[in-house]
């Protein structure tokens, strides 16, 4: 079967998750790589109003890909791409690989899963994919093709996009798969906001720093990463 693929990330054009995810999806299709040209991480499901949207061919490094950084955000990429760009509509959208969980709570903040939810009100299938914020990608390259050849043509059903995390141990400490993982309403960080600097005008900065919790309930999306477990659940788009 071909199919058309479209990737768009939050983290930007030239991270190392998309362009894994790139070339892992080029077995699957004809690819179009459409994604922020910069960072663009906790927008959520934004999009851009107020100001034209600029986008540029991108050097991929990567045969049968086509490339492109756009100025806006990962929502605008997907409805650029869809209604802008792309001479032939999607099959399915794949957004990530995102450099850090989308889990629990944390969904809410997610760009990453905000641009499969915009692919989903347009009425594509979507996969939101994301991996622990560490050096270590053992298990998101040893799994990602088995994930994506279980769920690349799966229906989500309405409304809904796949949601899949990859946990940063290495691949022998990895407990396989868990799907039908729902989402935890559990905080993934312990936050706190640390002043960094005290001016004489009274104003202050400060930074925003956390602590990751080691507890959720069972069944859940983050208790499966807690278990060192490649997650699988749905996300439900909420109109």
């Amino acid at each position: 079967m071909t199919r058309t693929i479209l990737i768009t990330n939050d983290d930007g054009i030239h991270t190392d998750g998309l362009l894994r995810l790139a070339r892992s999806a080029v077995r699957y299709g004809e690819v179009w790589v459409i994604a922020p040209d910069t960072q663009r991480s906790a927008l959520s499901h934004s999009i851009t109003l107020d100001q034209p949207l600029e986008i540029r061919p991108a050097a991929f490094g990567t045969e049968g890909v086509h490339a492109f950084s756009c100025s806006g955000t990962p929502a605008d990429c997907v409805r650029l791409a869809v209604k802008g760009v792309m001479p032939v509509l999607p099959d399915v959208v794949l957004s990530g690989i995102n450099y850090g969980y989308n889990s629990a709570t944390d969904i809410q903040y997610s760009a990453t899963v905000g641009a499969a939810m915009e692919a989903s009100f347009l009425g594509y299938r979507a996969i939101a994919l994301s991996e622990q914020d560490v050096p270590c990608h053992e298990v998101t390259d040893a799994y990602l093709e088995t994930v994506l050849d279980e769920l690349i043509d799966a229906d989500p059903g309405p409304d809904q996009v796949w949601n899949v995390n990859f946990p940063g141990c290495c691949l022998d400490e990895c407990s396989g798969i868990l799907r039908d993982r729902r989402v935890s309403g559990d905080i993934v960080y312990e936050d706190s906001y640390d002043p960094v600097e005290i001016r004489q005008d009274g104003s202050i900065r400060y930074v925003v720093s956390g602590c990751m919790r080691d507890e959720a309930e069972e069944g859940t999306d983050f208790h499966a990463l807690l278990l060192q477990a490649v997650s699988i659940g749905k996300v439900r788009n909420i109109c």
